[in-house]
C-alpha cells in the first residue's frame, strides 16, 4: 500500500456516509477501556461492549472512552448511535487516510489527528490515525492499535499530577493534542539533528550515501508535512468556532497549541528547503570536483600540445633535416622542451589557472 496516499478502492462508488475501513487492520479484535475520574476518584477499566461502556458513563467527572481498532463497522457504527455523531464523520473515522479535519456539532465536536511515530527498523516515519470525539459529558478516542503517545497523560490523570484531575473533559480533550504536538516537536528536532550533522559531511567527502540520505530526509519531511500541516487548519478552525464545547478558560491553552503547530510547521518548511539546498551544494561540488579534474587534464594537454609538435617534426623520416647533424641537437631539444613548458606553466600561473 502506497505510503503517501492509501486505495480507496473499497469506496469507490459508495453512498456518501457509507463506513468502509481504508487501511490496513492491525488488531484483531477490538479493545474498548473506560477511565473515569474527578478530583476524588478514579476509575479504570477494560469492557466487552461499548453497551457496558456506555451505561457505565456518569453525569459529573470526566468519562474517557477510549478504543483500540477500527475494522470493526458495526461498532463504529454503533458509537454513531448511541453518541449521536454523524455518519460522514463516521466515515471520515474509518478511513485513516483522512486529511486532519474539525468538525464542530451541536452534541460534539469531531477531532481527525495522526500520531507520529519513527521505526527504528527502516528509519522512517509512520503515522496512526486518532479520532477524538467530545461530548458534554464524554470524551471517545479511537485509535489503529494499541500503544500510543498518551501514556503520559494517563500517568498524570492517575497520579493526580498538574490541573487534570480538577479540569473537565475538554481540558482532557486538549492534553491528549497537545501530547500529540509535542511529538511532532520531538520528531522534527529529530530530523533536524541529523539534516544539520549532514552539512560538515558536504564539504569533506563526495559520496553516493550522502545522496541517499538527503532524498530519505526529503521523504520524511515532506511526509511531515503532510500530516502536521493540516493541523494548523484545525487549530484556525477550533479557534473560530462559536459550537465547541471547550470553555472559555481553556482557551488560552488551545492559543498555545496553535502556537506550538505554527513553529512545527515553520521547522518542517525550514529543513525541507535546508535539504533542497544540500542537495545543490552537493550537486555544486560535484561539478566543482569534475571542473578540478578537467582543469588539470587540460593544462596537461596544453603543455603537450607544443611538445608534441616539436617532437612530430624532429621525428619525420626527412633525409635532410639541418638540426639533426649538429652536435647538440639533443640536448638543445631538451632545452627547448623544458622552456616552453615552464614559460606555460609560468602564464597558467599568473592567469590563476593553477
Amino acid at each position: 500500500m502506497a505510503r503517501f496516499i492509501k486505495n480507496r478502492g473499497k469506496a469507490q462508488g459508495q453512498v456518501p456516509g457509507s463506513l468502509v475501513f481504508i487501511g490496513n487492520q492491525k488488531m484483531e479484535k477490538p479493545i474498548i477501556q473506560i477511565m473515569q475520574y474527578d478530583k476524588d476518584y478514579l476509575v479504570e477499566k477494560t469492557v466487552d461492549s461499548i453497551d457496558e461502556a456506555y451505561s457505565m458513563l456518569k453525569p459529573n467527572g470526566v468519562n474517557w472512552i477510549n478504543i483500540y481498532g477500527l475494522h470493526d463497522m458495526e461498532l463504529v457504527d454503533k458509537i454513531g448511535e448511541m453518541f449521536n455523531v454523524q455518519p460522514m464523520v463516521l466515515e471520515d473515522i474509518v478511513n485513516t487516510d483522512q486529511r486532519p479535519k474539525y468538525q464542530d456539532d451541536e452534541t460534539f465536536d469531531a477531532f481527525i489527528l495522526k500520531m507520529l511515530r519513527e521505526d527504528k527498523k527502516d528509519n522512517r516515519i509512520h503515522a496512526e490515525q486518532i479520532s477524538i470525539i467530545l461530548g458534554e459529558n464524554y470524551l471517545i478516542t479511537l485509535q489503529e492499535q494499541v500503544g500510543d503517545v498518551f501514556t503520559p497523560v494517563r500517568e498524570r490523570i492517575r497520579s493526580a499530577r498538574g490541573r487534570i484531575r480538577l479540569k473537565k473533559n475538554d481540558y482532557l480533550a486538549y492534553a491528549l493534542m497537545d501530547i500529540i504536538v509535542d511529538n511532532y516537536t520531538f520528531l522534527i528536532e529529530n530530523i533536524g539533528a541529523k539534516v544539520e550533522d549532514l552539512e560538515d559531511r558536504l564539504f569533506t567527502k563526495i559520496d553516493a550515501k550522502i545522496v541517499e540520505e538527503i532524498y530519505s530526509f526529503k521523504t520524511e519531511l515532506n511526509y511531515l508535512r503532510k500530516t502536521v500541516r493540516p493541523v494548523k487548519d484545525v487549530m484556525t478552525a477550533l479557534m473560530r468556532s462559536e459550537n465547541s464545547y471547550f470553555e472559555d478558560t481553556n482557551r488560552e491553552f488551545l492559543t498555545d497549541l496553535a502556537d506550538m503547530v505554527v513553529q512545527s510547521t515553520d521547522a518542517i518548511e525550514l529543513y525541507n528547503n535546508l535539504v533542497s539546498e544540500q542537495l545543490n551544494i552537493y550537486n555544486s561540488n560535484v561539478s566543482n570536483r569534475m571542473n578540478e579534474v578537467m582543469k588539470v587534464l587540460t593544462i596537461f594537454a596544453s603543455i603537450f600540445i607544443p611538445l608534441t609538435f616539436i617532437a612530430g617534426i624532429y621525428g619525420m623520416n626527412f633525409e635532410y633535416i639541418p638540426e639533426l647533424g649538429f652536435k647538440y641537437s639533443y640536448l638543445i631539444f631538451w632545452i627547448v622542451v623544458l622552456l616552453v613548458t615552464g614559460v606555460l606553466l609560468y602564464y597558467f600561473k599568473r592567469k590563476k589557472w593553477l
